[in-house]
């Protein structure tokens, strides 16, 4: 229970401008109550979607197949299964389904009557925990009288004829086909109450951008921040390393488009310097992994490639000198770069001389190997400013901030994208953070990724070049890969030794996690990291993403006994092979916990529907009494009773229009 604190005078003063006479505050007071009596709405989880928007907006606008289920639990004995699978195709794509059906000559009056009806009694089901008033906000405004009229018919009214009155009068004035994408629209939004995402929204997938897209359309939503996503943030405070980080990705991955069409960012100068340096080069390592096509502006692959080469040797440097400024982060061992010999074309590693499997780098200074030439230094110079100047790409960014968190614990449950540090015996390691000015040096649990989120928006929020600023943007480098990096989880990040050295090379490309990651399935443990956060653990649960779930190896989702669930499940097409899935949706209703477990979507059969499994029911439905926003509604109610005796008592005066 939140502590309570009694409002003095100048709040409830200025509480009274929206509530000025007993009247309103007794109304309010009792539409409050009202609402906290109600079922909780249905929060979803989804994790490390990694820029697969067709797969993400398919699983969004399904609810995770839920819609589906809910119209055949209508529908089941009245209508057959393709229509019911119809309908469902129809509420997540309206607009395409309608003008796919007028293009083949199937589109009829009769079929919109019989589709309103039929979506009005889905309306009517998905809407049934929410009070009239809160359903009212999420109508779309050109038809909330007529939606409110069509979901309110009360006992007294003949109800199909007062239906087929209504229905016809949408006919008669041609507003059918826009109404029923508003009816979609409104069953859609009812459906999912509360989104989270714990984290990894960007890399690998094609279209990140639209994925934020999608999410800002949502009232109630938090996102805890992956590495991935920190690497972009990063990225636009300036931090130049990894602006070449995210570049390499994309160009990795073949990913253009979030880019260039996504974002704006100017890669000519880029394209330029790299046909210049490596014209001769076949640049065979750097090749894209070819996942998606590119929509807007397809590039050869042989180009890509040396595109790759040239901003990963830019990111090799640009890191190299961040590790050299900053001592403090302890990788002197990661200092790979600085420490090969660019002549005999080898480098040394944990004491054993390995082969470069590329050695043409024209760029390097065997002498001074992170030394950027002046082409290589304009060409950061002008991505910078790229960067700087995207207007959407700031947008995302002040999204991510205005959402997002290293943690959030809602409802009981503590969600994180990565880990939590620990030693090998369980208990948090200590961590130095390398902020200057700190009073304390050294952190753990819940006070470490605190201190780390404010270092977060410091990077991006403070006064742009200042001293605090530049520390908090070099920082978030390393909480993209290093070692101690709750966001990141493993020893290292191998990209030197998998790029110049090669698989061949075998245990020098191993990254391993932390000691959390087989400790978490402990019960004990997992007990221990909800009551760091202030949570209950009879009824508390840990969700977590970052690491796929390899189902296909016989891991489960589900740790702990119940009491943490990894919902990584491969979104990312790049994880499939491994996981043998589509991804996890974690589902939250006031009857239980559930896990859908997805299937591959290739585009075509959106009604795959997925394994939905109980994995933790309800002792009895929960109520929003029962949850933050009960909370949080009776606080404001109790504001409400104070105020009620103000004007009872005469300390405040009511006001009448």
């Amino acid at each position: 229970m939140v502590n309570y604190q009694k409002p003095d005078l100048r709040y409830l003063e200025l509480l009274s401008r929206d509530y000025p006479n007993i009247e309103s505050v007794a109304s309010e007071m009792i539409n409050l109550s009202a609402l906290r009596s109600l079922p909780k709405g249905t929060e979803y989880f989804f994790s490390d979607l990694h820029g697969e928007y067709d797969s993400f907006l398919r699983l969004i606008r399904s609810a995770s197949g839920m819609i589906k289920a809910k119209i055949d639990l209508i529908f089941e004995k009245s209508i057959s299964s393709n229509e019911r699978s119809a309908l469902a195709l129809l509420i997540y794509y309206p607009e395409t389904e309608i003008k796919s059906l007028i293009q083949s000559g199937e589109m009829n009056d009769e079929w919109r009557r019989i589709t309103i009806y039929r979506l009005i009694l889905v309306c009517e089901s998905v809407s049934a925990k929410y009070t009239r008033a809160e359903v009212r906000k999420k109508m779309p405004k050109s038809f909330d009288y007529i939606l409110d009229e069509l979901l309110n018919v009360t006992d007294d009214i003949n109800r199909e004829y007062y239906y087929s009155e209504i229905i016809s009068s949408i006919l008669e004035t041609g507003i059918a086909d826009e109404f029923i994408i508003a009816v979609c629209s409104l069953i859609r939004s009812l459906t999912i109450d509360r989104l989270h995402i714990i984290g990894d929204i960007f890399d690998r997938g094609p279209r990140a951008d639209r994925i934020i897209d999608e999410l800002m359309t949502f009232d109630h939503i938090d996102i805890q921040w992956g590495n991935h996503d920190i690497s972009w943030m990063g990225a636009a405070s300036g931090n130049s390393a990894l602006i070449a980080n995210v570049i390499r990705i994309a160009l990795g991955y073949n990913s253009y488009d979030i880019l260039e069409d996504g974002y704006g960012l100017n890669l000519r100068p880029l394209s330029i310097f790299a046909t210049e340096v490596y014209r001769d080069d076949p640049c065979t390592y750097f090749y894209p992994h070819t996942l998606d096509d590119v929509l807007y502006d397809s590039v050869e692959h042989s180009l890509t490639a040396k595109m790759h080469k040239a901003i990963a040797v830019i990111q090799f440097k640009l890191e190299g000198q961040l590790m050299a400024a900053h001592p403090e982060y302890n990788l002197d061992s990661r200092r790979l770069f600085e420490k090969t010999d660019f002549r005999r074309g080898v480098c040394e590693i944990d004491g054993v001389e390995y082969k470069l499997r590329d050695t043409n780098f024209p760029t390097v200074d065997p002498d001074s190997p992170l030394t950027l030439s002046p082409e290589e230094s304009e060409l950061v110079r002008i991505l910078h400013a790229s960067f700087h100047h995207s207007t959407r790409l700031n947008n995302h960014i002040k999204f991510l901030y205005a959402h997002g968190s290293m943690y959030k614990c809602a409802n009981g449950n503590l969600l994180y994208h990565g880990c939590i540090p620990m030693n090998e015996d369980g208990t948090f390691r200590e961590i130095t953070l390398p902020f200057k000015g700190d009073e304390e040096k050294t952190y753990h649990g819940k006070a470490l990724l605190d201190r780390i989120g404010k270092a977060v928006n410091r990077a991006y929020f403070a006064p742009y070049g200042s001293d605090e600023q530049r520390e908090a943007a070099d920082y978030m480098w390393y909480l993209w890969c290093g070692k101690d990096s709750p966001l990141y989880g493993k020893d290292k990040m191998a990209f030197f030794e998998r790029t110049l050295i090669g698989k061949d090379a075998g245990i020098i490309s191993s990254e391993h996690y932390e000691p959390y990651y087989h400790l978490n399935n402990r019960e004990d443990i997992c007990d221990m990291i909800l009551q760091e956060f202030g949570l209950c653990t009879k009824n508390g649960h840990i969700i977590n993403g970052h690491v796929p779930v390899l189902i296909r190896d016989g891991e489960s989702p589900i740790k702990a006994n119940g009491k943490l669930f990894v919902i990584d499940g491969g979104i990312s097409k790049a994880y499939r092979v491994k996981t043998g899935i589509a991804g996890y949706t974690l589902i939250y209703d006031s009857h239980s916990l559930r896990l859908a477990e997805h299937k591959p979507y290739d585009g075509h059969d959106a009604n795959i529907t997925p394994n939905v499994s109980v994995v933790v029911k309800m002792e009895k439905r929960v109520n929003i009494a029962d949850i933050d926003f009960g909370e949080e509604l009776l606080l404001r109610i109790t504001d409400l009773r104070h105020l009620l005796e103000a004007y009872r008592d005469g300390t405040i005066l009511e006001k009448f229009n």
